[in-house]
């Protein structure tokens, strides 16, 4: 499991990544945050790890 959990984070971001760059310079940030969020979310749930993720973005912007 610790020899892949690295491996793992980077294909969430990837993934994130992906899925918001179709909405890249469109001025959709809203639309951009929120289809990363459900990819990293989906890529996360597949991954086997004991512990809790803890994310946010705190008050730097506005995303919902």
């Amino acid at each position: 499991m610790e020899n892949t959990l690295g491996l793992e984070i980077i294909e969430v971001v990837e993934q994130a990544a992906i899925a918001s760059a179709k909405w890249m310079g469109k001025g959709e940030k809203n639309t951009a945050d929120q289809v990363a969020v459900e990819a990293m979310r989906e890529r996360m749930n597949k991954i086997y790890m004991r512990g809790r993720i803890v994310i946010g973005e705190g008050e730097r912007d506005d995303a919902p």
